[in-house]
């Protein structure tokens, strides 16, 4: 298993049959390109403003991201829960970190969720995220995991399906019936074809979130 922290950007690639690396599923649904990132709107939406921030290279999950990228990926988060505060409500982050993931590429979900309904108190997870380098620490050492944040807290969490399950039962899915417009759950195809409009929506409110910066911007400008 490659360090994350020690990746050389010498040995960056695409892989031919990776979605994210060939873009064909979500070249329409780009929000934003930096050098190194991509803000991109979830084909198959639980809620409005459903976002998902991806690597432009390709990565297995966030702890194997090198730590060069930690400064670029905090300001994208941070420009995230900006737009969220703006629109919406505070973000969820939630990652699969391998651990039941569809996709396998690094991913990273933002959900417009608030606080997460997850009480502390329960001994349910493993380790709480200072930083990035937990996150690739304890993939070196200890391979899967699931992480979820919250405007209050970053956790990791060990790759166990009660756990697991529990978490999208009793946490995301209690957001994304509160946020979305669905009441019961629904596969990720009903989400696809029933998604369009909150996709279309999430794209209009980035435009003018985008608008608004720069016309901030040139205010400041003429002052």
């Amino acid at each position: 298993m490659q360090n994350g922290s020690h990746a050389s950007f010498d040995t960056q690639e695409n892989i031919a049959d990776c979605a994210f690396c060939q873009r064909n599923m979500i070249a329409a649904k780009i929000l934003k390109e930096t050098a190194h990132f991509l803000i991109v709107a979830d084909h198959a939406p639980l809620a409005e403003g459903h976002l998902l921030i991806i690597p432009r290279y390709h990565y297995a999950c966030y702890g194997d991201v090198p730590t060069e990228l930690d400064t670029e990926l905090l300001a994208i988060k941070q420009e995230i829960q900006q737009f969220f505060k703006t629109f919406y409500v505070p973000p969820v982050f939630w990652e699969h970190g391998i651990f039941r993931q569809t996709v396998f590429h690094a991913h990273l979900h933002c959900f417009p969720f608030g606080t997460a309904e997850y009480n502390l108190d329960e001994p349910l997870h493993s380790f709480v995220v200072h930083s990035q380098d937990d996150i690739r620490q304890w993939y070196v050492m200890r391979g899967q995991y699931f992480y979820m944040q919250d405007a209050r807290i970053a956790l990791l969490f060990a790759p166990e399906m009660d756990t697991y399950l529990h978490i999208i039962r009793d946490v995301l899915w209690r957001g994304a019936s509160t946020y979305g417009l669905a009441k019961t759950w629904r596969s990720p195809q009903q989400r696809q074809d029933e998604g369009v409009p909150l996709i279309e929506a999430t794209l209009t409110k980035w435009q003018q979130f985008q608008q608004q910066g720069v016309d901030y911007a040139n205010e400041s400008s003429t002052r």
